[in-house]
Parts: structure tokens; sequence; C-alpha cells
């Protein structure tokens, strides 16, 4: 008789789990649709997550002056529990790799999170129309992140984890020093904290201290090659950006010199193999090709696609110099300073003005405060010279550099030791 019971209730699972599980699906998306502010939600595909929603927030365009209007504001929801920690990703850009069925979050995926990924503002699907620049403010960023999690506080309780990347991991740190009780844990990945508009610390820090003394070299005698051979690689540089559409505020020579100057920063910050750099008696082409793989000339160019984020650099966030004095006797270019407001910003924003508030705020935060917050940075990273590797002595900010590493580390490339100490001590505070 136990033995019929137990048959029929296995019979009744198997017959209604289905219908259970469209109901609990039904029950989160219908929770994401009766939220205030929330413009549609849409089904996602997930090949890792229970369920996946595109959501448009509806957010002011400044939290100061509501006449200013509102803009849509991308968010995507991965969904692994109402039981369960969240994961708030303060992505710095655009979302589109988030949309992806494939997606995984890194420390949603060891520890068994959802995810709330916050599309930046003027990116992507979260751009205002029209555009107006003076709304693209860290501090509205800011309350963008605020007002999401706020909103999604009663749908997801548990603890939460704030986390971002390069600029996100920038966001997730200035998140925890503007609201630094809505979230309980941050985990900023490569992430600078850049005092001016041209920093300072990154080229001495290419000169000197990246890799080794031969490597640096190796990298340099090939930027020395590009400018010895600039006469026969311009026909090559030219065609490619005819046949691209490109337009510079500069002239093309000095393009060229720029490319080659963030040659530098560009290998060293992606973690390039020194063996992908050709000869230094390799033929033209060869050498042009690995050159225009390396930096594409439209980072410097009218069309850059990196318009929003330069805007910030120049205003707030700040940015890099080069360092052209051991290659001036081969550049038609005299002086770099100043390059990112010269070339790299609409024409109407050329005399912006760069505000040291956020960074003072950020770094009074750190000085005088111990939240718990894992930084992450790889050694050989460039963003690692301003990055916040001078904390020490903190007993919840510990500071996590792969010597080896590039703009590219994550937990998953540290060595196992290291990565079993971050693990436990996250899944620690998150009990």
């Amino acid at each position: 008789m136990k033995k019929q019971h137990f048959r029929f209730i296995l019979f009744l699972l198997l017959l209604f789990s289905p219908l259970l599980l469209n109901a609990a699906q039904e029950g989160l998306k219908n929770k994401l649709e009766a939220l205030d502010g929330v413009s549609e939600v849409s089904d996602l595909k997930s090949s890792y997550y229970n369920e996946k929603y595109v959501v448009m927030f509806e957010h002011p365009l400044d939290y100061k002056n509501s006449k200013a209007g509102k803009f849509n504001q991308r968010v995507i929801i991965c969904h692994a529990g109402f039981d369960r920690p969240t994961v708030i990703v303060t992505e710095g850009y655009c979302a589109d790799y988030a949309m992806r069925e494939n997606y995984v979050e890194e420390l949603s995926k060891l520890l068994n999170t959802n995810v709330v990924f916050v599309e930046y503002r003027y990116f992507g699907k979260s751009m205002p129309n029209p555009c107006n620049w003076n709304y693209l403010t860290v501090e509205n960023s800011l309350n963008d992140l605020h007002q999401v999690r706020t909103a999604l506080k009663d749908i997801y309780p548990g603890k939460w984890i704030a986390t971002g990347i390069s600029k996100g991991g920038q966001t997730t740190l200035f998140y925890r020093t503007y609201f630094p009780n809505d979230v309980d844990i941050s985990v900023p990945y490569v992430a600078p904290l850049n005092r001016s508009i041209e920093d300072g610390r990154h080229q001495p820090f290419i000169e000197k201290m990246v890799s080794t003394a031969q490597n640096r070299q190796k990298v340099k005698d090939f930027q020395l090659e590009l400018l010895k051979r600039k006469s026969q690689l311009m026909p090559l540089f030219h065609k490619h950006c005819l046949d691209k559409k490109y337009e510079f505020r500069d002239s093309e020579e000095n393009i060229f010199d720029y490319c080659v100057m963030e040659y530098a920063f560009g290998f060293w910050q992606w973690g390039t193999s020194l063996d992908k750099i050709p000869a230094l008696n390799a033929k033209n082409e060869e050498i042009f090709n690995h050159f225009i793989t390396m930096i594409e000339p439209d980072y410097f160019s009218k069309q850059t696609p990196y318009t929003s984020f330069n805007v910030q650099a120049a205003r707030e966030l700040g940015y890099y110099g080069y360092d052209i004095k051991p290659f001036r006797k081969y550049m038609s270019l005299k002086s770099s300073r100043d390059y990112l407001r010269r070339l790299m910003l609409p024409d109407e924003l050329r005399n912006i003005h760069f505000d040291k508030t956020l960074y003072k705020n950020v770094m009074k935060f750190l000085k005088k405060n111990d939240p718990r917050m894992l930084f992450i940075y790889g050694g050989i990273d460039p963003w690692s010279a301003s990055g916040c590797t001078w904390i020490k002595g903190k007993k919840n900010i510990k500071v996590y550099v792969q010597s080896d590493g590039s703009h590219r580390t994550r937990i998953s490339t540290m060595q196992p030791d290291v990565q079993k100490e971050i693990i436990d001590r996250l899944k620690f505070w998150l009990r």
C-alpha cells in the first residue's frame, strides 16, 4: 500500500512539474513587469540560468533636475533562485555580450547567484535620444544603479555583491563609495582610479616596471621600427583608413605616431605574447598587419565607438598620457599633450574641464572605511599603475595581483591557492 502511494505521488509530480515550473517563471516575469518604472520585459534564452529577461527601466536623465526628462536603461536579469544571493554587474559599457544565450558571470557561477546586469547610461540600448552630454556623469550613473537595486530588493532579499570589469570595475568602486549600504560585498576587477586626464603613472610603469627589461626593450624596438619605416608603411596606413572611411582631427602622419604610442599600452594591457611581434627585418606587409591588428586607428577617429567613454574620461574618470621622448627623432608629432581632448571628443566638448571631485571622494572613502571589498589586478596591466594596489593593512579590503596577469585577469586565472582564498572569503561573507 505504501509503495502504491509513493508511486502515485511520483506520478503526480512528473505530471505537474512542467506546470509548476511555468508558474514559477510567470511569477518572476509578472513581478518584474509590476515594478515601478519598468516599461518592458522580454524573455531571453539562457543555457545556464533558470530564467533570463531583459528589462527596460525608465530613469531620470538628471537626478537633480526632473525637467531634464527621462531615458530607458537596459537591465538583464539572470535568475538562479529567489533564495540565492544576487550579483549586480555594474557594467561600464554596452550590455550586448550579456544578451548571449551562453553568458555566465564569473562570481555568479562560483557562488550560484542571480545576476542583475545593468548597462551603463549612454551606451548600447541605454543611449538617450536626443543625446545631451551634460547628463553623462558618474553620479547620475550611480543613481541609476541605486534605482535598480531598490526596485529589486523585495524580489531578491538576500545578500548582494557588486562587480564589474575595467570601467565597470571603476563603477563598482564608485557605487560602494556613494551608496555604501546598497551591497554587502564589492569585487572590482582591473579597476583604475585615475587622478587626472593624463594621470602620469602609466608611462613610467610601461617604461621601467612592466615585465622584464628585455621584454620591454623588445616592444620598444618594434615601435622604433614602425617609426623608422614610416614612409614605407604610410601608404598601407592611408589605404586602411580610406577603406574604413575614417576621419581624424589631425593629420594621418600624426595619427600614425599616436597609434605607435598606443601600441605599447595595448600590448601589455591585453597580455599579448612577445612571440607575436614580427622580426625587425620582416617585410613591410607583415610588420603592418601585426601593427594594425593590435591598434585600430578608429580609436583616434571621429567615428570612434568610444565617444561616451572619452567624454567621461575627460570629465571625471581620467586617462593616461604618452611619453614620446624616446621616439621623437622619428616622429612628425611634436607633442602628445592633451591628445584626448584634441582628438577624441565631440567638437562641442573640446574645452571640457576635468573635475577631481570623484577621485578625492573615493580616496577619502577608501582611507577612512573598510568595507568588504576584493580588488583583482593583473601585474603587467598598465591600468594597475593607477589602481588601488596601495591599499594595505585593512581587515576587509583585500587586493589580489596576479604577477603575470593582464587586463584579462580574473579569479579563475589566479593560482589555485589564491582562487581558494578568494572563494572561501566570499562564501564566508555570504553566510
